[in-house]
C-alpha cells in the first residue's frame, strides 16, 4: 500500500478572531499546490483515494489535483496520527491513499511508520512524503518512496 502525505501549501497567517479552518492559500501557496499537483498527477494511480482535512487551505491544495476528494473531519488540525491511520486504512487499503493535512500530525505519522518513534518530524509546507508498505521475505516493511518539495519543481 502506498500512503502519500501532503502538507497543505503556504497559507495566510491567522488573523485575530479568524477561524483557523478558514485560512486561505497565499499566491505562493497556490503556485506550490499547482506545481505539486502536476508532479503527483504524473505518478499517482488513477485509483488513488484522496482524503483531506476540512481546513480550507487543505481543500484548496488538493483542488489543484482535479480529482475526486473526500473531506474527512477527523483529520482536521490537531488530529492525532492515529486518526490518519484510521482514515487511510493503513496498511490494509487495496488502493493508494493520499492525505492532505497538517503539521505536526503528518511528521508524527511519518516518524511512527518509518522509525517506530514518537517524534515531530518536519514536513515543509506543500511537500509530499510518499511511503510504501510491502511484505518482504514474509515480513512487513515500510519504505520511503519519495520526498518532494514544491519549490524544487
Amino acid at each position: 500500500m502506498d500512503l502519500i502525505l501532503w502538507r497543505h501549501a503556504e497559507a495566510e497567517i491567522i488573523q485575530p478572531g479568524q477561524d483557523d479552518l478558514q485560512r486561505v492559500l497565499t499566491p505562493k501557496g497556490e503556485r506550490q499546490a499547482r506545481r505539486m499537483a502536476a508532479w503527483l498527477n504524473q505518478r499517482l494511480a488513477a485509483t488513488t483515494r484522496v482524503l483531506t482535512s476540512p481546513a480550507l487551505r487543505c481543500r484548496q491544495t488538493v483542488e489543484a489535483l482535479g480529482r475526486e476528494v473526500r473531506v474527512v473531519p477527523s483529520i482536521a488540525p490537531a488530529a492525532s496520527f492515529a486518526h490518519l491511520i484510521e482514515a487511510s486504512r493503513w496498511p490494509r487499503a487495496s488502493e493508494p491513499v493520499l492525505i492532505c493535512g497538517h503539521q505536526p500530525t503528518l511528521g508524527q505519522l511519518a516518524a511512527h511508520l518509518l522509525g517506530g518513534v514518537e517524534q515531530d518530524w518536519a514536513v515543509k509546507k506543500g511537500a509530499v512524503w510518499w511511503l510504501r508498505w510491502r511484505q518482504r521475505d514474509g515480513e512487513p516493511e515500510v519504505t520511503l518512496h519519495a520526498v518532494q518539495g514544491p519549490d524544487t519543481l
